[in-house]
């Protein structure tokens, strides 16, 4: 049997294959147009990114839990109803606010799910459409401007300044950083902790969790708690990076950040994935993004051309699979 070296184990790995095609990416779309490839668009890139990031690590973290954009707008409005009524609000109650809101309503869809035992998908479906018809409804469409000064200083602030050639300043954003570390906190709970390898068990095999003595409820209400987290998280960041609310502009993004999430080679039902090949997937989707309005190609393109990026990524996919069960096949005959 051929042994593998580290080097060809590396070679097989998902990541190394979606970093190839990043960098050819990147390339292709800067010969074509060299204001791809400056210092601006790449912390412009980075920024842009960090709604999909955030939902996209607590999805491989959390259960298979779709309203999270419903979850995050709930969060957000009701934080941005809080700031423009009283705009003397803490710092840290309204940075708190989207995030318990987030956890509460994700805890609450992993409750129904175990108690009714029904397939999450439908109870995620049906709890999107409840969360978010309600806020319309209570809100008449309402959108929210009107933020303190410390809310907008943090959402245009960077960590440090350097100036292009025109002399303009860019840099790294808060807002950035703050999706680094919460990948970073996924990477360490999936990988470092107990809950997180019993996360992995649960979504590989839920019958052989189960008879293994786990707790199913306790694990499937902190994923869903987790991922509720981070949509308050991710639902924060967005009004930082935008500096308005509106109650039916996060809803219909949730194509992105599973898009991401299969592109890094995770399972979308959990059990399988890493947090760098998410990060992949996100970053890939944030370029094609960027490099489709750089190139001004029509926006209702965008959408179809990462739909069949998708498609050709699990083609290839499941093409892999299958070369790979008949080289062991060939083996096991030998």
């Amino acid at each position: 049997m051929k042994r593998h070296t580290p080097i060809t184990r590396a070679l097989s790995r998902n990541e190394t294959y979606l970093l190839g095609i990043l960098i050819g990416l990147v390339a292709v779309v800067s010969l074509i147009n060299p204001r791809f490839l400056t210092g601006r668009n790449a912390f412009q890139i980075l920024r842009s990114a960090a709604f999909t990031g955030i939902l996209s690590v607590g999805f491989l973290a959390g259960g298979l839990d779709i309203s999270f954009t419903a979850n995050a707008t709930v969060g957000q409005y009701v934080m941005a109803l809080l700031l423009a009524s009283h705009p003397e609000t803490p710092i840290l109650v309204a940075i708190l606010v989207p995030v318990a809101i987030g956890i509460l309503l994700g805890a609450f869809n992993a409750l129904l799910i175990h108690k009714l035992n029904a397939p999450s998908i439908i109870i995620a479906i049906s709890n999107l459409n409840i969360y978010y018809g309600v806020l319309q409804m209570l809100s008449g469409g309402n959108w929210i401007y009107d933020f303190p000064d410390w809310f907008r200083r943090l959402g245009r602030g960077v960590l440090f300044h350097l100036r292009d050639e025109n002399g303009a300043a860019y840099g790294p954003a808060y807002i950035t950083l703050i999706w680094l570390f919460v990948a970073l906190v996924t990477a360490l709970l999936l990988r470092r902790t107990k809950i997180g390898r019993r996360l992995y068990a649960m979504g590989g095999n839920l019958e052989a969790a189960k008879r293994a003595g786990l707790n199913i409820l306790g694990l499937r209400i902190f994923a869903y708690a987790f991922l509720g987290l981070c949509a308050g998280v991710a639902g924060l960041v967005q009004a930082l990076n935008t500096q308005t609310v509106a109650p039916n502009a996060l809803v219909g993004r949730e194509f992105d950040v599973v898009a991401a999430v299969v592109l890094g080679g995770a399972d979308i039902f959990g059990g399988a994935g890493t947090v760098g090949g998410t990060l992949l997937g996100v970053m890939l989707i944030t370029v094609i993004t960027n490099a489709l309005t750089i190139l001004r190609v029509p926006a209702f393109w965008h959408q179809v051309i990462i739909g069949a990026v998708v498609l050709g990524s699990i083609a290839v996919t499941s093409v892999r699979t299958m070369l790979a069960k008949g080289k062991e096949r060939t083996i096991d005959v030998r």
